[in-house]
């Protein structure tokens, strides 16, 4: 008989209870939209990075990491399967810039945010990447609770941006189209004379691997991968006369 009486209460937990308790039901939905965890896609080319990145994100109850990447190959793999609330990106993998992934990250899963992490405190990196749809723009070297503002505030459709790179990026012009640097115009006009790498170092008082970086980031901003691409742009905008 006592195993009879508690099958209802057993119940009341259950289906038969919520039949009973319609005026409930929209509480109860709410509070488990509201218990529904931050999951998050973590990508970042560093094994250790990531590691104290994930104690850090894990550290929160409410965020639950769903799978790390090395590149951002697999970074877009694992948004298209996991639909993550988040996805927290290096801007600057083994395979060179992860900003021209983005788009297409964020068409396979419009509903994931997109918070990129990186040593790159340039504001022009910082517009290109809001530009390319991410939600958030964090520096390495002050990541900790930027990451988990940034984090949030993403999860929670709104934006976040270094306070100290912001307030850059508002004082600072845009430079010419593609925001590019002043270095990176100097570079560009150089290469648009004819200069090899040897020789714009040697004329700029930079290493060539310096050199060989700026060039990378002006192709990267500019969507330009041959030298007449970015011999055309640098006449279409001034920087060399015709």
């Amino acid at each position: 008989m006592s195993g009879g009486r508690g099958a209802p209460a057993r119940c009341a937990r259950n289906g038969a209870g919520r039949r009973r308790s319609r005026g409930a039901k929209p509480q109860l939905q709410s509070r488990l939209v509201a218990e529904a965890p931050i999951t998050i896609v973590l990508a970042d080319d560093h094994e250790v990075v990531r590691s104290g990145l994930r104690m850090l994100l894990e550290a929160e109850d409410e965020i639950e990491v769903v799978a790390e990447a090395g590149d951002a190959e697999t970074a877009a793999r694992y948004v298209l399967g996991h639909k993550p609330t988040v996805l927290v990106l290096d801007l600057n993998m083994v395979e060179g810039s992860s900003l021209p992934a983005i788009p297409g990250m964020l068409e396979s899963s419009p509903d994931t945010a997109i918070v990129v992490l990186t040593m790159q405190d340039d504001p022009a990196f910082a517009r290109e990447a809001l530009r390319a749809g991410a939600r958030g723009y964090v520096l390495k070297h002050s990541a900790g609770a930027e990451l988990l503002q940034a984090v949030h505030a993403a999860a929670g459709g709104g934006t976040y941006l270094n306070p100290e790179l912001g307030a850059r990026v508002a004082a600072e012009p845009p430079g010419p189209p593609g925001d590019l640097s002043e270095r990176e115009v100097d570079v560009l006009r150089l290469i648009a004379l004819g200069h090899t790498n040897n020789e714009i170092a040697g004329q700029l008082y930079l290493s060539v691997r310096t050199v060989e970086t700026h060039r990378a980031h002006i192709q990267q901003k500019l969507g330009a991968t041959t030298r007449a691409e970015l011999v055309r742009y640098a006449l279409e905008h001034g920087l060399v006369e015709r």
